[in-house]
């Protein structure tokens, strides 16, 4: 049943993404090379109807790829980072950035509780929701990385929901190595907020608090380090960054 929920979600979401290509949502990568963010969308749609059987999966996806869409639509480079936008906040300027944070910040609470109830069990499900949507989209700086993370996270747990995000990941594959298309906030949004939720729903408490740790470890590190530059100067970590990419 998983590995065809997650065939499934692969064809979909790669047929999506080579038909549909709209002008409006064309951007510049690293590069420089224009690029569709279609990949977001296709990602959205293809994980809320997926995923239908769970209104918390539904409700993470849905709420935090549309926060996303809106910072790539909406956004600016006036601040950057968690920390950048958070201290805007606090500044009195709401930014594009500081939407995103509270939105999927509301969207990984409401998974939560759709989860676990009101609960100390919810709190840390709700951190690891809200956390790895915004984990994945750090990753989100070169062609295909962010996807292969997503499958690295969900690949081992071995049930449906994981198998969803996985399978969408995979098909959104070739068009990022590629840099025919690309995830953009929205899409890696609802990739990280599906993962959050598939991993909440299958482990145990103590592993959700490790994996909460490590979320919380990566995000702080982002503020200071830059993960580009780590994954290029690793060898092994440079070679699986590059596997796949066409430059």
């Amino acid at each position: 049943m998983t590995l065809l929920v997650a065939l499934c979600a692969a064809v979909a979401a790669y047929v999506a993404a080579r038909l549909l290509a709209p002008e409006s949502l064309r951007r510049s990568n690293y590069r420089g090379s224009v690029v569709s963010l279609v990949a977001g969308p296709v990602a959205i749609v293809v994980l809320v109807l997926g995923g239908l059987a769970s209104a918390a999966f539904v409700v993470a996806v849905l709420l935090s790829g549309i926060a996303g869409l809106y910072d790539d639509l909406r956004g600016d480079a006036s601040a950057r980072g968690l920390g950048g936008h958070l201290r805007a906040l606090l500044r009195g300027s709401v930014t594009t950035g500081a939407v995103k944070v509270l939105v999927v910040g509301f969207a990984g609470v409401i998974a939560a509780l759709l989860l676990s109830g009101a609960s100390l069990r919810a709190i840390a499900d709700a951190a690891l929701i809200a956390g790895l949507a915004n984990v994945l989209n750090l990753f989100d700086l070169r062609p295909g990385r962010a996807l292969k993370v997503a499958l690295l996270v969900t690949l081992p747990v071995l049930t449906p929901l994981a198998y969803l995000v996985a399978g969408t990941a995979l098909g959104l594959l070739p068009g990022d190595l590629r840099e025919r298309t690309m995830l953009g906030d929205a899409g890696a949004n609802a990739l990280g907020a599906g993962a959050g939720v598939a991993l909440a729903s299958r482990l145990p408490g103590w592993a959700v608090l490790v994996a909460v740790l490590v979320v919380v470890a990566l995000t702080l590190t982002s503020e200071r380090v830059s993960f580009s530059k780590v994954i290029d100067d690793t060898a092994g970590l440079r070679w699986a960054d590059r596997l796949g990419r066409t430059a």
